[in-house]
This record gives structure tokens, sequence and C-alpha cells, in this order.
């Protein structure tokens, strides 16, 4: 790593960037500079924004690479270089606003029916019965399961924040079959050499292994588990507000994609065409 990536680099875990982020930014930059043939901080504003509207036109990066080479290259300039006259005219790209699928509980049920292996079913089970991301099942440790409390404590989840969510009976349950068939004794998914944490790769293939033999059609990853959870509570009557601190979201607008999702309020809201006198 260049001194000039370090700096920056170091400037992020400073201001307590998440891994990826730091990741996908020093991306950015480095592709400013082999773009160019040259250090980036030489570069003039006209050389950067030429840059983005190479990867806008000719590129054609989906709107959220876009917009995270942008943020990149304005956390460069602004903030490691201190360039306050900076500034780029291109705007953020707008991602279409599309509604994820979702796994009925009918299509969860035989997601389980077909997966037999204890590590699969309480993977499955950490993101339907939990609602915890798939990072986060891979980070969990074995104290992190109060099953006095009845909670599952989330360490430096996403945007380093830690929350408690529930820990359901059968949930318990899947975790205590899981424990005794693999005695894990730090990393609830340990690497093979017990140092570490399980990959989410690992977990993402025992998933989509199971989403084919359980013959389940729909464009969802295992994220779509974890969307499952919010919009099932929803449905079954939680509160938004409760269901937004067990899924960790900062912001309440985030959470409130699950009201699009829920189905049976939909049902249940009556047209105003019902409220006309129509009998004449």
């Amino acid at each position: 790593m260049s001194t000039l990536s370090q700096q920056m680099d170091n400037a992020m875990v400073l201001r307590g960037f998440a891994d990826k982020t730091r990741e996908a930014y020093l991306a950015s930059v480095r592709g400013l500079a082999k773009y160019y043939h040259q250090s980036p901080d030489g570069l003039t504003d006209k050389q950067v924004q030429d840059y983005l509207l190479y990867l806008i036109q000719e590129r054609k990066l989906a709107p959220s690479s876009c917009n995270v080479a942008v943020n990149g290259l304005r956390f460069f300039f602004l903030k490691l270089l201190s360039h306050p006259a900076t500034k780029f005219d291109i705007p953020l790209a707008r991602r279409p606003r599309k509604l994820p699928e979702l796994l009925s509980r009918e299509e969860i049920a035989r997601l389980f029916a077909v997966t037999s292996a204890p590590k699969a079913r309480v993977v499955f089970a950490l993101a339907y019965g939990a609602g915890l991301r798939v990072s986060e099942i891979c980070k969990l440790r074995i104290h992190h399961i109060d099953s006095d409390q009845m909670t599952i404590r989330v360490e430096q989840g996403k945007g380093g924040k830690d929350r408690y969510t529930l820990l359901s009976d059968r949930l318990l349950y899947e975790l205590r079959r899981y424990w005794k068939a693999r005695r894990p004794r730090d990393y609830l998914f340990p690497t093979r050499d017990g140092k570490g944490p399980m990959d989410a790769g690992t977990a993402q293939k025992l998933y989509y292994k199971a989403k084919a033999k359980a013959n389940i059609t729909k464009q969802v990853g295992i994220h779509g588990l974890r969307h499952a959870f919010a919009t099932h509570l929803l449905e079954g009557g939680t509160d938004i507000h409760t269901i937004q601190r067990l899924l960790g979201h900062r912001q309440i607008s985030t959470t409130l994609l699950y009201f699009h999702l829920a189905r049976s309020h939909l049902a249940r809201q009556p047209s105003p065409l019902e409220l006309l006198d129509l009998t004449r």
C-alpha cells in the first residue's frame, strides 16, 4: 500500500469506517490513479469529473457503484487532502426503488424441511428467527447467547452498533442441538482451525443449496430471511419501533420499507370506494 493510500486508510479507521467501506473507497482512488497513470493528488477537479463521467457513460456502472466512487473520491480530496474548494458537478446517482421479493412462511418452512444438518438449520434460524445479517451470524460467539434473558447480543453490527434481539424457544432448541453436534468453544461458527469466524460465503452456500432443494424460485438471497423476519413480525402486530431496534436500523425510514412488504396490512385496508354510497 502506498503512503497516500495508507494515510487515507488511517483517516478512515480513525473515523470508524467499516472494513468494506474502507476497501471500496480505497479502490475508487486506485481506479482514478490507474485511469490517468499518475498520483491522484495532482489531478484537477475537471479530471476527476471526467473520470466519473467515464464510469457512468462508458463503464455503465450501477448507480450504487457510482455513488461509492463519488463518496470515496470526495473523502480523498476533501478530508485527506483538505481541498475545501473541490467540487464535482455530478449528483449522486438515483438508485431504482425496487421492493425485494419476500419469502412466504410456507417457503421458509420448506427451506427448513429439506435441511437436516444442524449447522445450516441454526444459520437459517438465526436469520429468520432473530433477524440477523449474515455477517452478524458469522461473528456470533457462544457468550452472546443468553438463555436466561432469552436474548442474543449482537456486537458491532452494521454501523459499529451493539444491540439485543430475540432468542425464541425454538431458536434456542436449534442452537443447543447444533452445539451438541459441533461443540464450538468461542465463535459459534468457527473456521476449521477454530481461530476465526466462518466466512459469509459459507453461509450463502448453505442457503442456496437448501433453496434449490426446496424448489424456491424467487430471486432472494439469505438476507431475504431477515426481510421475512421483519415483515412477518409487522404482520403479527409488532410495532415498527420495536422492529427498528431488533434490526439495528439507525433511521426509521429504513424500517418503514416493511410496511410495503406486509401484505396483510394491504388486505385489511379498505378502499375509499367502499365509503361511497353508490346504491342510486
